[in-house]
Order: structure tokens, then sequence, then C-alpha cells
């Protein structure tokens, strides 16, 4: 049996669809999104211009080399410009700019978080991944690390577990490279696509995905779903934390905030239209939890069905 996979968007969506269609519509918005976030971030104290500087003054060359597969084949989907950036996140304007740009857009999850709002997301999560799995797990994947904030975050609650950090891009994982240096903290990197990591079966008690699934398409969100269960030992469980298409942030949100947004995440509908559930279940996994972890966000705890 397979999931219905529901491709037709709301009327609302498709005219969206349709300015983004217009190349220079779409270029406009982007323009307008990027710029949105740069002045929110400066506004709520985040020095975006200056921490990405800073960052640009470092010779990267050391860490890329470090983390970099050259053998890698990158999957269709991903080589899409995203969030603004044209290359997509395969440059490394996309990767400097991570830790301020996560700080801003989720500034304005809850009344007045302000800077504290991504730490304050993070920290709902794990809060239910907590006391819905009350066994420590002692091996940990985080799927789609990025720069490794999700990855600290993780550490920094599973002190004893060994954990692995997997992206497709470089130029994130040499960001997360130098980070865990900073940090003196010990993660294994790997440079693997989600869908095929290359990592033995049965090697984690738990998979996390933090803000990956609204990226990518359904077809990918299913392999990637098959490749995990594969990698989850007996009992494991698969954690994932994303946009929640029920909230009603989302149904409000003005039409002219709804283009940026989609402007810059080319499988959003994709993803609001995917049975989460339904998915999980025929890729090996228990009817899961969802639970709700912020006004604009869901948790899902799915754990592998022996």
């Amino acid at each position: 049996m397979t999931a219905a996979v529901k491709t037709s968007p709301s009327l609302a969506s498709q005219m969206i669809n349709g300015i983004s269609a217009i190349k220079p519509l779409a270029n406009f918005a982007k323009h307008q999104a990027r710029q949105m976030i740069i002045k929110r971030a400066e506004k709520i104290g985040v020095p975006w211009t200056q921490e990405v500087e800073k960052l640009k003054q470092r010779d990267w060359e050391s860490d890329f080399a470090q983390v970099h597969n050259p053998q890698i084949s990158y999957p269709e989907y991903y080589l899409q410009p995203f969030h603004a950036y044209e290359k997509g996140d395969l440059c490394w304007e996309a990767a400097l700019e991570v830790e301020v740009a996560a700080k801003a857009v989720h500034a304005r999850i809850w009344q007045e978080a302000g800077v504290e709002g991504d730490s304050q997301l993070r920290q709902s999560y794990h809060d239910i991944i907590k006391a819905q799995i009350p066994h420590s797990p002692q091996d940990i994947m985080d799927l789609g690390c990025s720069v490794g904030m999700s990855t600290f975050a993780l550490q920094a609650v599973y002190l004893q577990a060994q954990i692995t950090g997997v992206d497709l891009s470089p130029y994130f994982l040499a960001i997360a490279h130098y980070r865990s240096q900073q940090r003196q903290a010990n993660i294994n990197w790997v440079h693997a696509a989600g869908e095929s990591t290359g990592i033995a079966d049965n090697s984690f008690d738990l998979a996390s995905m933090f803000l990956i699934c609204h990226e990518l398409p359904q077809s990918a969100t299913r392999e990637i779903f098959t490749e995990v269960r594969r990698l989850l030992r007996p009992g494991g469980h698969l954690t994932i934390m994303d946009m929640n298409p029920q909230a009603e942030a989302y149904k409000k949100m003005p039409p002219y905030v709804l283009t940026l947004l989609k402007s810059t995440e080319p499988y959003m509908d994709e993803y609001f239209t995917l049975d989460m559930r339904q998915t999980l279940m025929e890729t090996g996994f228990h009817p899961p939890a969802i639970i709700p972890n912020s006004p604009r966000h869901r948790t899902i705890i799915a754990r592998v069905r022996d």
C-alpha cells in the first residue's frame, strides 16, 4: 500500500506559485525575504553583518578538507536554489549565515522571545523527546545537521552519547567542524546524502531530523525514512521537528508573507501536503506521536517496527 501523495496546493498557493514562476518577480521576492530577515536580526540584537564578516576572515580550506567527500553524488533536488541563495546550500554564503539566520527567523515564534526564540524552539523539541523516550540513547544521528546547531543541542541533552552529524553540504559541515573544535566536542561529521549515508546497519538508537523535511520533495522524504529505518536498532526512534501545516499561524499568514516564504522554500507545497503519519508507517515505523511544540512547529516521534 502506498501513501496518498497530495500534490494539489490551494488556490492561494497556486497563485503564489504562478508569481514565483516569473523569474524577475521571484528574484525580487527572494531579495525582499532576505532583506527582511537581515533587518529583523539587527533589530533584535543579532549582529548579522558583524558576525558574518568575522567568519569570512577565517581560512576555511582545512575545515573543508576535513569533512568533504569528493566522491559524493548530489541529488537533483539539492541543486536547486534555497533560502534566497542561487547555489542553495552548496556555497559559503549560505553556510556563514546559518546561525544568525536561525536566530532571526525564530525570534517571533513566541511573543517577546526575541533572540532567545531559537534556543527556546530547540528546548521545546528536546523536552518532548525526553518525556516520550525515557531511556537515554547511546548512539545518536543528527540527520541534516547543517552547521551543528542541532547537533550541539543534542549533545547538551545526552552528555554520554556518541553523536554523528550527517549533512549533504560540505560548506555547512566545515562550519560545524570548526564549531566543534571551539567547543572541544567529539562529534563524527559525515558528508553524505540522507538517502544513502554509507553508515552500517543498526548503528543508532536515535535519529533526529531538525527542520529538514520541509526542504525535501516527498520522494526524498520517503527514501530518507527508509534509510533511517535501516540505521536504527530494534526499539530505536526517529524524531522530527518541523513546521506544523495545521498551525493557525500558517492559516492566518498574510499572502505577501507567504509569497516571500515560498520564494525561498521550493518544496513547501510538497511538505504541507505529505501525510507524514502514513509515510512513516509505510517505511517501517509504528504510528507516530505528533505533538505541537510551538505555535508554528510540531515534534514527531516514531519507533521502528520490529
